[in-house]
């Protein structure tokens, strides 16, 4: 039911999305986070997962190869293409069940996606990553850390230790969404037997993490 749940948040709040990366509390480290992905990422030829309205997919064409950045929601993908941004490629897909005919990249980036992965099913998620990528290519995430006052407050712990928020749209829906927040242990120790050379990077909002996958 996650599955569904995430689809149908994010194709109903498309058009709000990027008022998350507005709290002025965050810009200086946002303005940080978009140089250092840069970096990371320069010269790669990029498989984006999840890439939302293209927030990220910017800075990662401003140094990158090329990009070929995927959402499952149309409405997202309209919006990311509409910005124009030059070699860049976009697609429709499922970032649980990706395309068996990805095409050959160097790296896959993934922003704020993997705190919606349930724990449960974050092994299954890499190993499809190796299984459709192959071996050594450059794995970066980056996601929310947990800040009192600044994140919304954590509804519910389930069973298997994921973490839920209420997240309301301009609408009036309602919608419980899985958003874990990790600690650099947690993510190593759930990482380890996928994925070599971890190095994370963490600020007081956010981290992020790069590794090669085994």
């Amino acid at each position: 039911m996650n599955h569904e749940t995430l689809a149908k948040y994010y194709a109903v709040h498309a058009n709000q999305y990027e008022g998350v990366y507005l709290k002025p509390e965050r810009q200086a480290e946002l303005a940080a986070l978009k140089t250092r992905l840069a970096e990371v990422l320069r010269g790669h030829k990029v498989l984006e997962i999840a890439c939302g309205t293209g927030y990220w997919t910017g800075a990662i064409a401003s140094s990158a190869t090329s990009v070929h950045a995927t959402d499952l929601n149309p409405e997202m993908l309209a919006l990311a293409q509409a910005s124009g941004l030059s070699g860049v490629t976009f697609a429709q897909a499922d970032a649980f069940d990706l395309p068996a005919a990805l095409g050959t990249y160097t790296a896959v980036f993934a922003g704020f996606w993997w705190s919606h992965v349930k724990k449960e099913e974050q092994d299954a998620f890499l190993a499809q990553l190796r299984a459709k990528l192959g071996k050594d290519v450059l794995l970066v995430l980056m996601d929310n850390c947990y800040v009192d006052g600044s994140s919304l407050p954590i509804a519910r712990t389930d069973t298997e230790g994921n973490t839920y928020q209420f997240r309301d749209t301009v609408g009036g829906e309602r919608f419980e969404i899985v958003k874990n927040f990790l600690s650099d242990s947690q993510l190593r120790k759930k990482m380890a037997d996928r994925v070599r050379e971890i190095r994370i990077e963490r600020s007081r909002y956010y981290w992020l993490l790069s590794c090669r996958l085994k």
